[in-house]
């Protein structure tokens, strides 16, 4: 077995100044349906969840690129990042397949100015 891991931080600012510019475009490029859905539901402290979402999405292609034969192979929409029943995050993969994860791992914290998360892989 063997474990990969990824990781990334973001100031929140920056994704809250990509959203006030760009909007919908920005927000439907880089995020499924069930994400915006989920970090619009936060109202005020929505740009505090989309920055969780894209820091988490930047860890997850990180700890997968050694599992792909080119960078873009992967896009923003294979990841998507959801909340289990107990509201903790969990990774869907859409329209790609990891035959050799076992299992993978995500954690996702924010504070005042940053969002940082981490993705921790097992493969065979």
């Amino acid at each position: 077995m063997k474990i990969l891991c990824g990781t990334d931080i973001i100031e929140i600012s920056r994704i809250k100044d990509s959203i006030e510019r760009l909007g919908d475009t920005f927000i439907n490029t880089l995020f499924t349906p069930a994400e915006i859905e989920y970090c619009e539901g936060k109202r005020n402290a929505k740009y505090y969840h989309y920055a969780g979402r894209f820091a988490a999405k930047e860890a997850i292609f990180k700890a997968v690129s050694p599992l792909l034969k080119d960078k873009f192979d992967i896009s923003w929409h294979n990841a998507e990042v959801i909340n289990d029943k107990n509201g903790n995050p969990k990774i869907n993969f859409l329209d790609i397949e990891f035959k050799n994860i076992k299992n993978i791992d995500i954690s996702i914290s924010h504070c005042k100015e940053y969002a940082v998360a981490t993705v921790v892989v097992s493969i065979d």
